[in-house]
């Protein structure tokens, strides 16, 4: 602890979280007015969607409330290029916040039927999860699993926007991996 220095505000520095185009790049070449940065197909498509998810909301129960709050201003996603979208025709990743009852599974699985590739799922809560206090319950399916392929589940009732954060954050890693959605 002795020997680390405290960042300062306003100075600039490594980003808190993401991946800065230069630390993908095989190699960059700067001289005056500008630079050139080689690196391969793969990882710019990989860091371009990692950088601009846009996410098709589905809010089911007290989840929801944490989710909104996620993209209110005190943390605000837009900053890692979060944008809510109405439509599943415009969006690449589905957050399900919330109990998934017999009745909405259908739905959620047309619009997740609707979005296009690559698209990726985030779980969020233990109703969403696994049915949680309503497992037994003849009307709630077990976990939003036995409807459409889940890639990151973001655990708690209900989970804090912070967890909601991680979990988006290691959907971002998965992404920059390469890893197909849905696996």
């Amino acid at each position: 602890m002795a020997g680390e220095t405290l960042p300062i505000v306003g100075q600039p520095g490594a980003p808190a979280c993401g991946t800065a185009l230069e630390d993908i790049a095989e190699e960059v070449v700067r001289f005056p007015g500008g630079g050139i940065a080689l690196l391969s197909s793969d990882a710019l498509f990989h860091w371009a969607q990692k950088s601009s998810l846009w996410p098709l909301t589905f809010g089911l129960a007290c989840c929801a409330i944490e989710m909104m709050a996620t993209f209110a201003g005190r943390f605000d996603l837009d900053r890692f290029g979060m944008i809510l979208r109405p439509t599943p025709r415009q969006s690449d990743v589905m957050i399900i916040a919330g109990t998934v009852t017999i009745k909405m599974a259908p739905r959620i699985r047309t619009l997740y039927d609707q979005m296009a590739h690559p698209k990726w799922v985030i779980s969020m809560g233990a109703c969403a999860n696994s049915g949680d206090h309503y497992r037994n319950v003849y009307s709630v399916v077990p976990g939003v699993d036995h409807v459409i392929p889940v890639d990151i589940y973001v655990a708690g009732c209900p989970p804090t926007p912070e967890a909601l954060l991680e979990g988006i954050f290691a959907l971002q890693r998965k992404i920059m991996k390469g890893d197909r959605a849905g696996a």
